[in-house]
């Protein structure tokens, strides 16, 4: 077997390999703050948000474009593993090898030549993004940069067939993610949603409706300044309405509301789907197994029930006051990991969502 080496392994001469046996493990997701580009089409300009002490400044370049919301499942799916290891007193690593077939099949995405070849791009978006933020810092410490992926490695034979790949997480969103009280769940038909807006706004509904039966209200032009779409505050007002008028959020009811003047969005559970992420694991081993694999791998994979957690990187202070100015229109042109998903989604439980402060379970 060749391998293509896309970067040096120096800092995965230093990590052992968490091998990733299955794929199916309950996927975690991060993230309401803005970290992602909503946009299907290439994103080069910046994302800077300011709310209170929280900063968070992202930058593309222009041969890749910003990391999209879609690039953001291989994340999900990276600290599912993390996760569901943990719970099951394995040790981990942010230096995971996996096959791309359990990533592409665990997040609902078909497997074809062209589907490696986007998630090749979603790693080269993920890798090229740099992120620095105020979040989660100490107090002598008021800013981290870092890139959601160090560096990533395709193994392949020498016909070209990929067998394997490797990459190396972020210390900083490592951390997060073996932080359990920073864990929520979400469901898995979160990989269905196909529009940036919407699941950006099922990751808010997690965030702060969660359980609250009466759920949660926001002002539009707050969740516009939020998001950091590139759109105008009108069109994505336009874009709230025919997405609560849809209602295509798992767990989640939209409902557009008046007040004095302004328009607001609320949020409320409906059927509460998710669970725990630290409920019983079934089983630990390779029950979907295939032929793709990386030669001498140990098994270190696992999979549960069905529902996926996300790292929740922000407190519900501030979050119904209107910050950041309004941006402009989305860039034109470029492809991203968004192809809709196969119509068959793994039956998996949880996803992280990382916080600037910790708290408890929910």
């Amino acid at each position: 077997m060749s391998s293509r080496r896309l970067i040096t392994p120096s800092e995965r001469s230093k990590l052992d390999p968490f091998v990733v046996a299955t794929g199916d493990a309950s996927p975690r997701d991060l993230m309401e703050r803005p970290f992602f580009s909503l946009a299907k089409a290439k994103r080069t300009a910046p994302i800077v948000y300011q709310a209170g002490d929280v900063r968070v400044e992202v930058y593309a370049v222009p041969e890749h474009g910003m990391a999209t919301i879609w690039d953001a499942d291989v994340l999900i799916w990276a600290a599912s593993q993390i996760v569901e290891a943990e719970n099951l007193g394995l040790k981990t690593s942010r230096f995971l090898r996996f096959t791309p077939y359990q990533l592409l099949t665990a997040v609902g995405r078909r497997t074809g030549a062209r589907d490696y070849k986007l998630l090749k791009g979603a790693l080269a978006r993920l890798q090229a993004t740099v992120i620095r933020t105020s979040i989660r810092q100490d107090e002598h410490w008021r800013r981290h940069q870092f890139s959601w992926i160090n560096e990533w490695e395709e193994c392949a034979r020498r016909d070209g067939r990929v067998q394997g790949m490797e990459f190396v997480l972020p210390d900083w969103f490592y951390r997060g993610v073996i932080d359990r009280s920073l864990v929520l769940t979400i469901d898995p038909a979160y990989f269905s949603l196909t529009g940036g807006i919407e699941r950006w706004l099922y990751r808010v509904a997690r965030k702060h409706a969660g359980r609250q039966p009466k759920g949660w209200s926001f002002e539009i032009a707050h969740l516009h300044a939020k998001s950091s779409s590139l759109v105008r505050v009108s069109d994505f007002a336009l874009q709230i309405r025919r997405i609560a008028v849809r209602q295509p959020l798992p767990g989640y009811q939209l409902h557009i509301e008046s007040e004095a003047r302004r328009e607001l969005l609320r949020i409320v559970p409906s059927k509460l789907s998710t669970s725990p992420v630290d409920s019983a694991v079934e089983a630990l081993g390779t029950p979907h197994a295939n032929g793709i694999g990386i030669p001498h791998a140990g098994l270190s994979g696992l999979r549960t029930h069905d529902s996926y957690s996300e790292s929740n990187l922000e407190s519900n202070l501030d979050s119904n006051c209107c910050s950041g100015p309004v941006r402009l229109a989305d860039n034109a042109d470029a492809s991203s990991f968004a192809d809709p998903p196969s119509s068959k989604l793994p039956s998996q439980p949880s996803l992280p969502l990382l916080d600037d402060k910790a708290g408890g379970r929910r």
